[in-house]
């Protein structure tokens, strides 16, 4: 299904674990540095270099565009990495968030809490992604390079939901249906 970011709460009340998307419009890329900032903003009091309400942040530090082209390989980084920072961005107001790997229990409880979702992009598939991302700017932190803050515009962006506001898990359901033999399945829907 197609879905635009931001996103709203009516459009993630609407998506289930294993719910294939392809995404339109504004995501964010950050990884752990960017998201280091970012906390410390928010625990000083200063605003953040985007508006979180219903932002989408995707876990990536793409490669160098190469001549004529957008950005460089752009493919998911392992989200643990950021959970350490992700409740604080979800309280302020982040929606979406775009990696690969699980989530630890205290970030899957803060998504229900906060009407979030989370997303898996295709590992092994950067350069596939990044035909996607029409547009790439960097919005702030630029000392830290690959690890800057930047405002991606997107097209058909694609992800898989496996954290939804139910408390769904797309990893943990995988292990189950390939525990029983019984019952194989994708586990994707849509």
């Amino acid at each position: 299904m197609k879905i635009s970011a931001p996103f709203t709460e009516e459009a993630v009340c609407n998506l289930k674990v294993g719910d294939a998307v392809e995404i339109s419009g504004t995501l964010y890329a950050a990884r752990d540095a960017a998201h280091k900032r970012l906390v410390s903003a928010l625990e000083n009091g200063h605003p953040l270099p985007f508006d979180p309400q219903g932002a989408v942040i995707y876990y990536v530090g793409p490669t160098p565009a190469k001549p004529g082209q957008v950005i460089g390989s752009a493919g998911p980084t392992t989200s643990y990495r950021m959970d350490p920072y992700a409740i604080p961005l979800l309280a302020a107001g982040v929606r979406g968030m775009i990696g690969k790997g699980g989530r630890s229990p205290e970030v899957k409880a803060a998504l229900q809490r906060y009407k979030a979702i989370y997303l898996a992009a295709i590992g092994g598939a950067a350069a596939l992604i990044a035909k996607t991302i029409k547009a790439a700017e960097v919005i702030a932190y630029e000392e830290l390079g690959p690890e800057a803050l930047l405002r991606l515009s997107v097209k058909d962006f694609p992800a898989v939901v496996v954290n939804d506001i139910y408390g769904g898990d797309l990893y943990e359901r995988g292990k189950q249906q390939w525990a029983s033999p019984s019952e194989p399945s994708s586990g994707l829907r849509g």
